[in-house]
């Protein structure tokens, strides 16, 4: 995630970081040099067919509504995995506050709270489809990393120390319930994480606007002449960007410089279990280039 204020006049025209620009500028080329082509083709050689800017200014409408929907769509998705993330880090907090309620061991609270930290690296690993290896060791140990499913894993052992722990059924059901919580939440990340938006919005995107920015040279070539290829880039720049940045809020746990900064809130997680885990706070994660990762 990008992390940065309100930019200024030179940031707004020069800012490449978190930007979509490097990904569609060959796309943006492609298009404005055949614009280009088309206008000397038509000064110099074969007079081509011109249109009238009326049809493309309503086929433009249409394109702006198809891509305002799917951005919506996208950003309901990106909100919502990050509404499940706060979820899950309000839950892990109210759990270590009510293991001191509920346990009365420190070493089973202890055991519980560094089995949460690892839930939540495993989950974001898994999210990622990274390797669960890739999670730091001392909260997931390499034979959990090596089951089918290690975020699940990690709420097994959370339950075995419970059962074993709580010493009456209602700190049992309390804390079960608290587990089914974060479950709750876990699951609703996996569904983001497998389920993507319908092919069928991208192909009709992205074969809608090249089909556009193929076309608009031939509406503009009388009025706009060799400001055409301009207008062109101005175009593809806007429709191409939209339609760039749709696919990456639709992937919002992906590593992608707009995804979310789940390592971030993996730290804070981290942060609010040490007092309780009687360990030294690690610092908060600072944004690396304006990059929170």
């Amino acid at each position: 995630m990008i992390i940065r204020d309100k930019p200024g006049l030179l940031q707004l025209l020069f800012a490449v970081r978190g930007s979509v620009l490097p990904r569609i500028l060959p796309r943006i080329t492609g298009v404005t040099l055949f614009a280009a082509m088309l206008v000397v083709v038509d000064r110099n050689y074969i007079v081509l067919p011109h249109t009238n800017a009326a049809p493309f200014a309503v086929f433009g409408i249409a394109l702006s509504l198809f891509l305002g929907f799917r951005n919506n769509a996208a950003h309901d998705r990106w909100w919502e995995g990050r509404r499940l993330w706060g979820q899950l880090i309000a839950d892990l907090r109210t759990l270590a506050r009510e293991l001191r309620v509920f346990l009365p061991k420190p070493e089973d609270r202890h055991n519980i709270l560094r089995l949460a930290i690892g839930f939540a690296h495993a989950h974001r690993l898994n999210l990622r489809q990274l390797p669960a290896r890739a999670a730091p060791a001392q909260w997931l140990p390499a034979e959990d990393t090596a089951t089918p499913h290690p975020p699940c894993t990690m709420l097994d052992h959370i339950t075995d120390v419970i059962a074993d722990a709580a010493p009456d059924g209602f700190a049992r059901r309390a804390l079960t319930e608290r587990l089914g919580s974060l479950a709750r939440a876990q699951a609703g990340c996996e569904r983001l994480a497998t389920t993507p938006l319908p092919y069928v919005y991208s192909l009709l995107i992205f074969r809608t606007t090249y089909l556009y920015c193929f076309l608009i040279p031939f509406g503009l070539i009388e009025t706009a002449g060799w400001l055409t290829p301009l207008f062109v880039a101005i175009m593809a720049y806007i429709f191409f960007g939209l339609a760039e940045v749709t696919e990456e809020l639709a992937h919002p746990f992906g590593e992608t410089v707009n995804g979310l900064p789940l390592d971030a809130m993996c730290r804070t997680i981290e942060i609010s279990l040490a007092p309780h885990l009687g360990t030294p706070v690690p610092k908060p994660m600072q944004a690396d280039r304006f990059y929170l990762s």
